[in-house]
C-alpha cells in the first residue's frame, strides 16, 4: 500500500517536504508505518522520541491496521505553554 504522509512542523522542516510517500505491506499498522519512515529520514526523530500518528483525523496507535484511502498524518512533539 502506498500513503502520501503529512508532515507537520520540524518533520516538515526535517524531511524538507510536507509530504511524502511511504510504501508498506497490505495490512500494515502504523508502527509499521512510522518504521518505514525513520528508514527513508533517519534524522526526522530520534529513536527515543515516539512519533504521534493521526489517522482519518484521529490519534491512532501503533498496532491500528491502515487501509487503503487512510489520510495520515505525523506530528511531531509539542511544547510550550503556561506551567
Amino acid at each position: 500500500m502506498q500513503f502520501d504522509v503529512q508532515l507537520f512542523a520540524l518533520y516538515r522542516e526535517r524531511a524538507g517536504s510536507s509530504i511524502i510517500t511511504v510504501e508498506v505491506p497490505e495490512g500494515a499498522t502504523v508502527g509499521a508505518l512510522t518504521d518505514a519512515v525513520r528508514g527513508m529520514y533517519p534524522r526526522l526523530a530520534p529513536p527515543e522520541v515516539r512519533i504521534v500518528v493521526a489517522v482519518n483525523a484521529e490519534y491512532a496507535d501503533d498496532d491500528l491496521a491502515l487501509s487503503p484511502g487512510d489520510e495520515v498524518c505525523l506530528i511531531p512533539p509539542v511544547s510550550g505553554g503556561r506551567g
